[in-house]
């Protein structure tokens, strides 16, 4: 999949990141949107951050990509209502809770990174959103994750 040139190349510092680095944080993605998974899946009834703290209890998380994916988690879970608000509008004919548990998880995920993380290109949250659209979804989930992400771009104004 080609990026058109759009990477996830910049620490906070300005620096460009490693190869390591990038696929850490792509990875920190991977973990966020299974995460964010599980937590639907198990009904919502804990907290987004129980389900981040379950899934290092059971599972075998890199240590170094832990603090990316609780800042992704951290982010979606304290601007989750106005990232499903902003996706609803972006949904055309459809309605956020009819959407597959993974599209659902993906998109709040790459929304919330578009919206509120200013330390990345908005191109390159929606560039790894279709990724784990592609990843994690159904064969349309990568056209479909693409155009409402696209559409959440061009409405805020990034």
């Amino acid at each position: 999949m080609s990026d058109g040139g759009m990477r996830d190349r910049g620490r906070r510092d300005g620096s460009e990141l490693t190869p390591a680095e990038r696929v850490d944080r792509s990875r920190a993605r991977s973990w966020a949107t299974q995460i964010l998974y599980r937590w639907e899946s198990e009904g919502g009834g804990h907290s987004l951050m129980d389900a981040f703290r379950e899934t290092l209890r059971t599972r075998h998380v890199a240590d170094r990509r832990v603090p990316l994916i609780e800042e992704h988690i951290a982010r979606v879970n304290e601007h989750l209502e106005e990232v499903d608000k902003v996706l609803e509008r972006a949904l055309d004919n459809w309605r956020l809770e009819r959407l597959s548990r993974v599209d659902r998880s993906v998109l709040r995920l790459s929304a919330s990174e578009i919206l509120y993380d200013s330390e990345v290109p908005p191109r390159v949250a929606l560039q790894e959103g279709i990724r784990l659209a592609g990843q994690y979804g159904g064969a349309e989930s990568p056209r479909f994750v693409n155009g409402v992400l696209d559409a959440v771009l061009r409405r805020s104004g990034r």
